[in-house]
C-alpha cells in the first residue's frame, strides 16, 4: 500500500508540472507574438527573425508640395516615389500633403511638425519662405527642402546644377532641329527656373550658333490648359522643339505635341524635365529628358534621419560631377549616336572645368 501512495503522488507531481508548462504556452501566446504561428520553428534564427512585414523603424516623414501636386510627372511626383521607395525599404512612415495655394504652405509643414514628424521635406523653390519661418519657430523640428537655401541650423537644402543638365539637352535640340527654331516654357520666373533656360539656350547656341531660341512663361506650375496654349502659339511659328521646365504645366505641351503628331504634318518634339517623361508619355513625342534626382536627394536626406546622422544648417548643390542632373539611357530611342557623342563630348567638358555653363 504505501508503495502505491508513493507511485500516485509522483504520477500527481508530473502531471502538475505538465499543466504548469501548458500554462506558461498560453500566457506567451497572449502577449506580443500572438496570432503567430502555432508551430515554433526549429531554427533558433529563424525564432527570432522579425516578420517580413514588421516596420523597421518608427520614423515619420512628410512631404509638402508645391502647386504643382504630387502627381504633375516631375519633381513633386520624383519626391513622393522617393519616399515610397523609403517606406519599402525601412517600414517608415509616410505622408504628403499638397498645396493648393502659396497660402497652404505654412499651415501643411506645420501640421507634420505638429504632428511629431521627425523630418518634414517642401518641394520647391516656393517653399522657402515658409520653410525659414516654421524652422525659426520649431527650433528641435527636422526640415527639408528641395532647389531653395533656408539658412537655419534644422533645415537641410538640396540645390541642383540645373543649368549644367539643360545644356547636355540643348546641345540636342541645337543639333536636332530642322526649322532652327527651339522653344523654352517656364513655368514661373526664379533663379531655379532661370537655370533651366539659361543652360538650355547657351546648349543650343553652343552647336548651332544659326539656330533662334524663343523663351516664354506660363506664370504658374499647375496650368496644363495654359502649357497647351503656349506651346501651340510656339509650334505655330516654327519651333518644332520645345522644352517645358513648368511642373504639370508642362504635361499641357506634351498633350499638344502629342495631338499635332497624331494629325500629321511637321514632326515636333517635347524635351522631359526632372524625369524621364518618355515613361510617362512615350518616345514617338519625347526627344530626351533632363532628368534632375530629385529622388535621390530626397531619399538620401530621408534615409539619414532614420539612420540618426540628420544634419541640418547644410546645403547640397548636386551637379553633372555627382550624377545630380543628366539625360536617361533612353535618349538614344530617338537622338542619334554622332549626337549623344557630342552630348558626352561637353559633358565631359563641363565636368572637368573647361566649359562654365551660365547660371543666370
Amino acid at each position: 500500500m504505501k508503495k502505491f501512495y508513493q507511485l500516485s503522488l509522483v504520477m500527481v507531481l508530473a502531471f502538475t508540472v505538465i499543466l504548469a508548462g501548458c500554462g506558461n504556452n498560453n500566457n506567451a501566446n497572449s502577449g506580443t507574438n500572438a496570432g503567430t504561428a502555432t508551430n515554433a520553428p526549429t531554427d533558433a534564427a529563424a525564432a527570432t527573425e522579425a516578420p517580413t512585414d514588421a516596420p523597421k523603424t518608427d520614423v515619420k516623414i512628410g512631404l509638402v508640395t508645391d502647386v504643382g501636386g504630387v502627381n504633375d510627372k516631375s519633381f513633386n511626383q520624383s519626391a513622393w516615389e522617393a519616399l515610397q521607395a523609403l517606406n519599402k525599404e525601412s517600414g517608415a512612415e509616410i505622408k504628403y500633403l499638397q498645396s493648393k495655394s502659396n497660402a497652404d504652405y505654412e499651415p501643411n509643414l506645420n501640421q507634420f511638425v505638429k504632428g511629431g514628424y521627425n523630418l518634414t521635406w517642401g518641394i520647391g523653390f516656393d517653399l522657402g519662405d515658409a520653410v525659414l519661418k516654421v524652422a525659426n519657430e520649431n527650433p528641435t523640428a527636422n526640415l527639408a527642402i528641395i532647389d531653395s537655401v533656408v539658412e537655419a541650423p534644422n533645415v537641410e537644402s538640396v540645390t541642383f546644377a540645373e543649368n549644367e543638365g539643360s545644356f547636355l539637352v540643348g546641345v540636342v535640340a541645337g543639333l536636332t532641329t530642322k526649322t532652327n527654331k527651339v522653344g523654352f516654357i517656364g513655368g514661373m520666373e526664379s533663379p531655379v527656373i532661370k537655370r533651366f533656360e539659361v543652360g538650355f539656350k547657351a546648349g543650343v547656341l553652343a552647336v548651332n550658333p544659326s539656330a533662334t531660341v524663343t523663351i516664354t512663361y506660363a506664370g504658374a506650375y499647375d496650368k496644363p490648359d495654359t502649357g497647351k496654349s503656349l506651346a501651340a502659339t510656339l509650334y505655330d511659328a516654327g519651333n518644332d522643339i520645345i522644352f517645358p521646365a513648368a511642373g504639370a504645366t508642362g504635361n499641357g505641351v506634351f498633350n499638344e505635341a502629342k495631338s499635332r503628331n497624331k494629325a500629321g504634318g511637321t514632326k515636333v518634339w517635347v524635351i522631359g524635365v526632372d524625369k524621364d517623361q518618355s515613361l510617362e508619355f512615350g518616345d514617338d513625342v519625347t526627344l530626351t529628358s533632363m532628368i534632375k534626382r530629385v529622388d535621390e536627394a530626397v531619399k538620401k536626406v530621408s534615409q539619414q534621419v532614420v539612420d540618426g546622422t540628420f544634419k541640418g544648417g547644410t546645403t547640397t548643390v548636386l551637379s553633372l560631377k555627382d550624377n545630380g542632373v543628366g539625360l536617361p539611357e533612353t535618349s538614344k530611342a530617338n537622338v542619334t549616336p554622332e549626337i549623344l557623342a557630342k552630348v558626352d563630348e561637353y559633358s565631359k567638358q563641363i565636368i572637368d572645368g573647361t566649359i562654365t555653363v551660365p547660371s543666370e
